[in-house]
């Protein structure tokens, strides 16, 4: 097998007498040796490695299994030469995240997605889980949600529709319209307008639009607290069960 690989090597080598890194990754696949096999072969005749974009050849040539992690990790790295942090686990089981933290810096490979910190993250941004939640009726209608919470915190804060219309940024029109579909769905008026220039002139809520709006926040920090702990669940408990079991 030395010698079909040594023949290899001689008849691909480059006009500046050494093999190029991809032409020595193809060699080792077309005889189905390991990588370093071809290292080694070229060092004992004499001709280096060039044009090595993984980076670190010489490493390689050690046969740490480093090569092996790669072709497991391959599938799973984007276009841009990056993977998530639970597929590099997963690629790695029962070889320890020592080696694979080498491989990654070998090949260049960012990691994304980081929550647990195993791996450096230079580029890849961490997940986060978002929720949206608003309440419709049998239709479909949308009933209540955040826009309209919005606005009634934002005219109880101001005490004028006008002023509230203005600091959302939509006109006064379209704002007294989410008042009055809202009024419409809860069965009854939301705020009490008093017109003039008196003290008492403005836009105030009634208890039934105070209610609402501390029912939705809860029900809403209710929503992201249950998703946060069934995203870590389904996402991260298995990183973390193993950053545990694992000494490194």
């Amino acid at each position: 097998m030395h010698k079909e690989i040594e023949e290899l090597i001689i008849k691909f080598k480059n006009k500046n007498g050494r093999l190029d890194c991809g032409v020595a990754f193809k060699i080792a696949k077309k005889l189905d040796v390991d990588i370093g096999e071809v290292g080694k072969t070229a060092t004992n005749i004499g001709i280096k490695i060039d044009s090595c974009e993984l980076g670190q050849f010489g490493k390689l040539e050690k046969s740490d299994g480093s090569y092996i992690i790669y072709n497991n990790l391959k599938p799973k790295i984007d276009e841009k030469s990056r993977i998530t942090c639970k597929d590099a686990r997963d690629a790695g089981v029962g070889v320890g995240l020592k080696k694979i933290r080498s491989t990654l810096k070998n090949y260049n490979i960012d990691v994304k997605y980081c929550q647990l910190g195993c791996f450096k993250e230079k580029k890849g941004k961490k997940m986060i889980v978002k929720t949206k939640t608003w309440i419709e009726n049998s239709d479909g209608d949308l009933l209540f949600g955040k826009g309209k919470t919005e606005i009634l915190e934002v005219i109880a804060e101001s005490g004028s529709m006008s002023k509230a219309a203005e600091i959302l940024g939509m006109n006064y029109k379209k704002c007294w319209s989410h008042i009055q579909i809202l009024s419409k769905n809860m069965g009854e008026d939301l705020v009490n307008t008093k017109q003039g220039g008196g003290d008492n002139a403005g836009t105030t809520l009634n208890p039934r639009a105070y209610e609402l709006i501390k029912s939705y926040k809860q029900l809403q920090r209710d929503i992201e607290e249950y998703a946060n702990k069934r995203f870590k669940e389904l996402f991260l408990s298995d990183q973390e069960d193993r950053i545990k079991k694992d000494k490194i």
